[in-house]
């Protein structure tokens, strides 16, 4: 990764800063803001090993017929997730195992996250809860929340009077 140089004000040394933090991106922020656990260094600790869990990020777009949902689930299998719909509460619902570490290996860092996540949404007024189609291709999970016909935007014709 490109670093760029930062110039303390009292006249310090310059320090090398990553080019990723050039930029503040404030979605980003957001995100990491929602994902952090206040009273996680708290928790008990198994093997020497933090006991953090794995939680897809999603993205929601709408288009005019439908809410689309997606996710990158890299590793879960599509028998380890549950999709269900209650009332207006989409919820998807799985587990991605841990990889099997052998005697005798050595891990350098092990980064990774691995366990069971739920994710909810609320779903607007207007969708058909029976025609939800979901999808789960090269890791990437797409839900189809088709909208009823009677929600979708129509064009309204003007007439020459």
């Amino acid at each position: 990764m490109p670093e760029i140089s930062i110039r303390k004000e009292n006249g310090g040394t310059p320090e090398k800063v990553p080019a990723a933090y050039r930029e503040w991106e404030p979605f980003r922020a957001m995100r990491e803001l929602m994902r952090w656990d206040p009273f996680a260094e708290m928790m008990p600790t198994w093997f020497g090993e933090p006991t953090g869990g794995y939680t897809p990020a999603f993205d929601v777009k709408e288009t005019n017929e439908a809410f689309i949902f997606k996710a990158d689930l890299p590793g879960v299998l599509e028998k380890d997730l549950e999709i269900k719909v209650t009332n207006n509460r989409l919820s998807v619902t799985g587990k991605r195992e841990e990889e099997k570490r052998e005697k005798g290996e050595s891990y350098y860092t092990y980064e990774r996250s691995y366990g069971s996540f739920t994710r909810a949404f609320t779903l607007p007024e207007g969708v058909d809860a029976e025609g939800i189609k979901a999808e789960l291709k090269g890791g990437v999970l797409t839900l189809s929340v088709p909208k009823k016909p009677e929600a979708q935007p129509r064009k309204i014709a003007v007439k020459n009077g």
